[in-house]
This record gives C-alpha cells, structure tokens and sequence, in this order.
C-alpha cells in the first residue's frame, strides 16, 4: 500500500458524503482515516540486528540535543553505545529495545528499556520495574503521536511482564520531552540536583 492509495482512499470517501455535510464533521472522518492509515503502516516490536543503523541514527540525534543543552556534560557528534555494545542490548531479554517501524522496516522510533528489582535490600521492596532508559522519535516525524504509541507499547509490556511501575529520568534542559512525559500521565518520582564548582 503506498501514499497514493492512501489519497485515493481519502478522495473516495469524499465523494461519498452530501454536499450538506458540516466541515467539522468532514474533518473528524479524515482525521479517523488518517489514524488508521497510521495503525496499518507503522509496527511497533523489539529491536533486531537490522534495525542497527536506524537506532544509531536516533541515538546521534539524542546526544546531539543533551550536548547542545549540557556541552559541559555531553560531547558532540558522540553516541551512547559501540556498535558492539548495542547489538548486546538487542539480544538481552533484560534489557528490551522496542521500535516503532514503517512498512519498509525504517526506524521511526525507539524505546529502550530496563527490567530493575531489589531482592532482599534493606529498605525498598522487591518491586519489579520497567526502565525507560531512552525513549526517542525521528526529530523528522514527531507530532505524529508515534512517541505517544511507543510508550504506551512499553507499558503494555510492563503489565504482560507483571511490573509495578514504569519509571524514566528526563533531563531539565529536555522541555520538550518534559512536557511530552507529563502529558503521557508521568509524574515526579525523585529529582537529581546539582551545584557546579
């Protein structure tokens, strides 16, 4: 199915409706439409080897944003894992990559996730968390709610995996990802603070 289908499909429709119809309505069928065309094009599943590339990508495009908003903390043109290291995470069950794929099998979007627990520590409970350590879409693509069905893809996950909660840090300089969290329904757990010397 390619982009002209999806113009016809859109056309089609048109012509079925009364002259008389409320724009608004028109609008919300489109919008319908446009959702589902969504749905049938994009998957979301775990990371495989060749989704390497794609992943990388994304990943540069990340340090790229802490490095601009941290350049005393984060280097530039730098990228969180080795090529080695991250074919090792694709291959842990432990430590799942969720993607967001469009019919070609491009890279959309990531997830990267951690299973945590603490057996027998002195103070916490032995809750089994799901870590987002990484959530990332195509700076290309966003506002296209694919951030949106990737995390709540994680979530899925975590209740098929009996967790208690989904957790994730997010840095201050990262608004738009703040903003994004918070209307995800994410609320503050613990705050890391600092004073430079």
């Amino acid at each position: 199915i390619f982009e002209t289908d999806k113009n016809l499909i859109v056309l089609f429709c048109c012509l079925q409706f009364d002259h008389g119809i409320m724009v608004a309505e028109f609008n919300g069928i489109v919008q319908q439409l446009s959702n589902f065309w969504e749905a049938i094009i994009m998957e979301i599943r775990r990371a495989k080897e060749q989704d390497m590339d794609g992943i990388n990508h994304l990943l540069m495009q990340v340090c790229l944003v802490h490095h601009k908003g941290r350049p005393d903390l984060f280097k530039y043109g730098a990228k969180k894992y080795t090529d080695k290291e991250l074919l090792s995470i694709i291959q842990d069950d432990m430590r799942p990559i969720f993607v967001a794929v469009d019919e070609k099998n491009a890279v959309l979007g990531y997830a990267f996730c951690i299973f945590q627990q603490h057996i027998n520590n002195n103070i916490l409970t032995d809750i089994k968390t799901l870590y987002i350590d990484d959530l990332c879409v195509d700076e290309a693509l966003r506002g296209q709610h694919i951030g949106k069905r990737l995390y709540e893809a994680v979530l899925d996950f975590a209740r098929a995996s009996k967790c208690y909660n989904v957790t994730l840090n997010v840095w201050s300089l990262n608004e738009p990802a703040m903003k994004f969290y918070q209307s995800c329904g994410l609320k503050p757990q613990k705050v890391g603070m600092e004073t430079i010397l």
